[in-house]
């Protein structure tokens, strides 16, 4: 749950986005820079945490009036090699935080914390994650938390969808992309498994609204609505001129978390009541028109 610290919205002097040139740090810098927030774009080309004397660069180029926005992993986090480089890059971050005071930290961890429940997950669901995923995020969330001198907030999200998605991974992203090449989609199984699927351009105005609100605690960035795999599939030909066939496949071991994982959204219209989450055939559809307008 989340507690704003500003009696009313107030835009944040300078964010500081650590990770500005990834998918979800690069909306999240967009969306700030639309609000007319000066942003500080650090991307590994301008700070390789894991670089020797990254702490010092990170400290001085902080000041006490900024918001620091932490995006920067090596995802997904698949083994142990990973998951001592992310929480390497962590340590400088943590390094910085102790020694260049700054108004507010936001990290953007992810779902995967949660263990898997019957009921929907909510932010005070217990975070034990079966993942190495999971593992490093939860991780990384303890770590900034003792070295946070000022409001820290945590927002987890489920799975992100988007136009300029670089993983490719199982679902909308790789779907919508099959779809516009006009080659068949083909689901794992019968594609029966539901999940939840968030926009990253959600993601990112929840992340503006945590910064404008100056908020701390915890909040999910889920929609609340589940949709199987073949109904996304089915959702995204549907956009196309020529839409492809979509061919089951046989299953090669369980369903990830049982096939189900939803969420109750309830923190987030409690924190952000004017706040709407993309309905998911409107968000594919955007991220179409979005992905056949270019790089943005």
């Amino acid at each position: 749950m989340l507690q704003h610290m500003n009696t009313a919205p107030a835009a944040p002097r300078r964010a500081v986005v650590l990770g500005a040139g990834g998918f979800v740090g690069g909306a999240a810098a967009r969306r700030l820079e639309a609000a007319g927030v000066e942003v500080l774009r650090l991307g590994r080309p301008r700070l390789d945490l894991l670089a020797q004397g990254a702490a010092d660069a990170l400290a001085a180029a902080l000041r006490p009036d900024d918001a620091l926005v932490v995006v920067s992993a090596l995802a997904p986090c698949k083994d142990a090699a990973m998951m001592a480089a992310n929480l390497r890059m962590i340590e400088p971050v943590c390094a910085a935080l102790r020694r260049a005071p700054i108004a507010h930290l936001v990290y953007v961890s992810s779902d995967a914390v949660y263990r898997d429940a019957p009921l929907p997950l909510n932010e005070e669901s217990c975070a034990e994650p079966g993942s190495a995923h999971g593992a490093m995020h939860r991780a990384r969330e303890v770590l900034l938390a003792d070295a946070a001198r000022c409001p820290f907030a945590i927002l987890r999200p489920t799975l992100i969808y988007g136009a300029d998605d670089p993983h490719n991974g199982y679902g909308p992203n790789r779907f919508r992309r099959l779809a516009a090449e006009g080659k068949e989609i083909v689901l794992f199984g019968e594609g029966e498994e539901r999940r939840d699927h968030v926009l990253v351009d959600d993601v990112a105005e929840l992340m503006r609204l945590v910064l404008f609100h100056r908020s701390a605690g915890i909040l999910n960035a889920a929609t609340g609505q589940v949709a199987s795999f073949r109904q996304i599939a089915e959702m995204v030909t549907a956009l196309v001129e020529r839409p492809p066939a979509i061919r089951s496949s046989p299953r090669q071991g369980p369903m990830p978390h049982g096939g189900y994982r939803p969420f109750d959204c309830a923190a987030t219209a409690k924190a952000f009541p004017g706040f709407r989450y993309a309905k998911l055939a409107d968000g594919l559809a955007l991220v179409l028109r979005q992905a056949l307008a270019g790089p943005r």
